[in-house]
């Protein structure tokens, strides 16, 4: 690969996204807000860019995968896009589709295109460039980012031009992962207090009904009490609860499972659990049910 690109967040999925891109020949223009992070990749040759404008290659494509709608919307101000001009924005965060709409016209002023790619997998998937890719934006744009998409994920889904379409995808797909995880959580404590053992429930169905990678993944750290370290923390978790909870509300939709899941992350973060991953909200169900982990 010889054109360059500009990488912007490097955290537990980034990181492990630009070093494949690295390592499969894109030359790199990389910043971090945290800047010693990128150390290892500028050892392999990645160039350090300065501020996020400086990552933006006239003309090229820049990926951004970073925390928040907040994030992204100061990283990709007008400076920013002016910078890029009628390059190629690869948005890969999980933000609300109205955050990538605003980046979408945005970048339009300038002659750019936005790309709403977040993705499906947690930070191993990432390294082994087995990620799940929802993609929206433009179809030239979508194009333009395929050589990415091809060297980082297993499989693209195009959901249309609308620049928040894979947004919407995206947050539904996490509501699915808590509300699996909670559905595990409940139907363990109702199995515990009936004398039959978590383990022996969730390997059975785990290994029948419901063989797939979430229930298996999240149902063996429920059963080994597997809370840390976290590839999805309750903060994060949180944040993507509320933005399922604001897209539901605007498009008038009640989502009641919601609220229970808000609950169970609130009550952890209340207790300093912050540092857990999502199966941690199997402490909840357990507590309520009078049971001791």
């Amino acid at each position: 690969m010889t054109q360059t690109l500009g990488f912007i967040g490097l955290g537990k999925l980034g990181f492990p996204i630009a070093a494949n891109l690295l390592e499969s020949g894109f030359p790199l223009h990389v910043y971090n807000r945290t800047a010693d992070k990128a150390a290892a990749l500028l050892a392999k040759g990645a160039v350090a860019a300065a501020t996020p404008v400086d990552a933006a290659v006239p003309g090229g494509i820049v990926v951004t995968i970073v925390s928040d709608d907040r994030a992204i919307l100061e990283i990709a101000n007008e400076e920013f896009c002016a910078a890029l001009g009628n390059g190629v924005h690869i948005s890969m965060s999980t933000v609300s589709p109205a955050t990538s709409r605003t980046l979408a016209e945005r970048h339009a002023k300038y002659g750019g295109q936005l790309v709403a790619a977040p993705v499906f997998g947690r930070p191993e998937a990432a390294a082994a460039r087995k990620l799940w890719i929802c993609a929206s934006g433009a179809a030239a744009a979508k194009e333009a980012a395929k050589p990415v998409f091809d060297w980082i994920g297993q499989g693209v889904f195009d959901f249309g031009e609308d620049a928040g379409a894979a947004n919407v995808v995206k947050l539904a797909g996490n509501f699915l992962l808590t509300a699996a995880t909670e559905a595990m959580a409940e139907a363990s404590a109702m199995a515990e207090k009936n004398g039959v053992p978590r383990a022996a429930l969730l390997n059975m169905f785990t290994s029948t009904l419901f063989n797939c990678p979430i229930y298996v993944n999240y149902g063996k750290a429920i059963v080994n009490a597997q809370f840390e370290p976290a590839g999805f923390n309750i903060p994060l978790i949180l944040k993507d609860m509320h933005l399922v909870q604001k897209t539901a509300s605007d498009a008038r939709v009640p989502m009641p499972t919601l609220n229970i899941l808000i609950d169970r992350y609130l009550t952890m973060m209340a207790k300093g659990l912050e540092s857990y991953d999502a199966a941690g909200i199997c402490l909840g169900a357990a507590e309520d049910a009078g049971l001791k982990w």
